[in-house]
């Protein structure tokens, strides 16, 4: 489709689902293609009363969701991924409409989601609790006791724009596993793939209130402090995180909020694919992942050869209309985010920053930066920059680095290259992290591997088996 044939599309008026009906919101916000400028969708802004109907709807719903059986949920969970899949394309091609994500990445993220939905529909049948040895005490000998697992039921889920898809297929596939009835709330900035994706996953026939869409930020504070609701789980900003956890009382919380990327480069490391992948990671998806390399810590002896390495492919990343399918990178989520990081990069570069690459904002478009001669109090070093840019920095000793990310906010993930298994096994001990991942970047993601962070980086740990474990509660019973 040509520019000009997006252009004269009518926008498309999402509508909420609520109790199994599709409703009309009475206000709506435009969407716009970030790319081209023009408004794509208009999404709605949910009332007070819509969020009240919401979560009455789920509240009602988890009594028929708790008792289906595993294997009907298994069913219905792969039904939803294989429509999913047959609809990667519109999708994708939504997503990379409405967020500037190149289209090459929105199919492979839907793509993803669809396998993720067949991975939850395989845990709907392995929640299983455990049998307590009571003969190990006096008092307990000659009892039966079991730790078994059930719904919690109703599960509010928040997702950011950065990856709509994945992160609401992360939230919604492990609720329904677990037998919950779910209250969705897409990012203002991504409504339009989302509710895609929700129309595609309710023919699959799941029970009527089982998933709930509301829209804005009026009704956020509701969805997550009302106490007809177990469980929250969300995916975005510290600062909004923090809010949440003040604000949900006894609940139970998943937040997966943000990181600086930290990834290094030992001197025994396979200097060319470090290189390839850190460059790569560093501006992937415009770099707006909570993961993404921003801070590269390079051996001085290898330091050289690794800048010139990062430099040649990073000039090599083609940036351009994200609908095209020779794009590699399209543009930030809107014009205020790509100025925000042009901010945060002029800031460093006056205050003795290098700009190594430092490419010209166009609108929501920004290119690649790669910076060297940063200190850690500058913002791009020591806050999360959410955008395609990132350091270099040298080291001789590795050790007081492992001492400073442990010892900062953040503890996402972080990277190391290295041949040395003493090295990589010191790095896992060391390091206060939700993850270190080993010959990779900070960004590696596999969706069934338990994904999250520790500090204010979050709480909990998200992948089908893992999300489902915190979805359901432990219940003991004991037979006298």
């Amino acid at each position: 489709m040509s520019t000009e044939e997006h252009s004269s599309t009518p926008p498309v008026r999402i509508r909420m689902h609520i109790d199994g009906q599709w409703r009309e919101a009475e206000q709506t916000h435009d969407v716009r293609d970030p790319y081209r400028g023009d408004v794509i969708a208009l999404a709605p802004i949910s009332s007070l009363q819509d969020g009240e109907d919401a979560l009455e709807s789920a509240r009602r719903a988890k009594t028929a969701m708790a008792a289906l059986p595993g294997h009907e949920r298994a069913r219905l969970l792969h039904r939803a991924a294989d429509l999913v899949a047959a609809r990667t394309e519109q999708i994708g091609r939504t997503m990379a409409r409405e967020t500037g994500k190149a289209l090459r990445d929105s199919i492979v993220e839907t793509q993803r989601a669809a396998e993720l939905i067949h991975l939850c529909a395989e845990e709907a049948v392995r929640i299983q609790g455990e049998h307590i040895p009571m003969d190990a005490s006096t008092i307990g000998a000659g009892k039966i006791a079991m730790l078994m697992r059930y719904p919690v039921g109703v599960v509010t889920a928040i997702t950011p724009f950065n990856g709509p898809i994945s992160l609401s297929a992360h939230k919604l596939g492990p609720a329904l596993a677990a037998g919950n009835a779910l209250v969705l709330k897409p990012s203002p900035k991504a409504p339009l793939c989302v509710h895609q994706l929700v129309e595609t996953v309710l023919e699959a026939g799941f029970p009527a209130g089982a998933i709930n869409t509301v829209y804005g930020d009026i009704v956020g504070p509701r969805i997550v402090s009302d106490p007809r609701v177990d469980f929250v789980s969300f995916t975005g900003s510290i600062r909004v995180g923090k809010l949440i956890r003040d604000a949900v009382g006894m609940k139970r919380v998943a937040l997966e909020l943000g990181g600086v990327g930290p990834t290094f480069v030992h001197h025994d490391a396979d200097i060319a694919a470090a290189a390839k992948a850190c460059a790569r990671n560093g501006v992937a998806l415009a770099g707006q992942s909570c993961v993404s390399v921003q801070n590269v810590y390079v051996h001085k002896r290898m330091h050289d050869r690794f800048v010139d390495a990062v430099l040649q492919e990073v000039d090599a990343i083609r940036f351009g209309d994200p609908l095209d399918m020779a794009t590699e990178v399209g543009t930030l989520i809107d014009e205020e985010a790509a100025i925000r990081v042009e901010g945060m990069v002029a800031e460093a570069v006056e205050a003795g920053a290098c700009a190594l690459r430092a490419a010209k904002r166009r609108g929501a478009q920004l290119g690649a930066t790669v910076l060297s001669q940063v200190n850690p109090n500058m913002r791009v070093v020591s806050d999360e920059i959410f955008g395609p840019a990132f350091s270099i920095q040298p080291y001789e000793d590795i050790a007081p680095l492992f001492a400073a990310i442990s010892e900062s906010a953040y503890g996402l993930q972080c990277g190391i290259y290295t041949n040395s298994l003493d090295l990589a096994l010191s790095a896992i001990r060391t390091i206060r992290t939700g993850g270190v991942i080993v010959n990779g970047t900070s960004r590696w993601r596999s969706d069934q591997m338990p994904y999250g962070g520790v500090k204010d980086s979050g709480i909990g740990r998200e992948g089908p088996k893992f999300s489902i474990r915190d979805m359901t509660e432990e219940r003991l019973f004991v037979l006298n």
